[in-house]
């Protein structure tokens, strides 16, 4: 007996949900520092309208993509928030950790 190819991708990201909540459980999630994102010298615009997003973080060694959104950034790095389980997280990832979800544009989402 096989299995249920219609629901396969709702149980992938099940799986997928539950694995980022492990981890997250587990590992510090890591923002970059002031001195990387040149705090005093680059300018921060702040986003009244947050942008959704696909970003790469880390919790510890593990590299995970997340749903988020984009509430602020300067030239080399976007502040973001996602959501784990019941947590709202912030970081701030490399600019180009990010990639915007346009309408219209598949975003995956559980």
């Amino acid at each position: 007996m096989g299995t249920n190819k219609r629901y396969a991708a709702y149980y992938d990201r099940q799986m997928d949900a539950r694995i980022l909540q492990r981890i997250a459980a587990e590992f510090p999630l890591q923002s970059l520092t002031d001195g990387e994102l040149q705090a005093g010298s680059l300018p921060v615009t702040r986003d009244p309208q947050p942008k959704p997003c696909k970003a790469w973080v880390r919790f510890g060694p593990h590299a995970m993509l997340v749903d988020g959104v984009v509430v602020v950034w300067n030239d080399l790095a976007c502040g973001i928030e996602f959501t784990i389980g019941d947590r709202q997280l912030r970081c701030w990832v490399w600019a180009n950790a990010v990639t915007p979800i346009e309408p219209g544009y598949p975003s995956h989402e559980h």
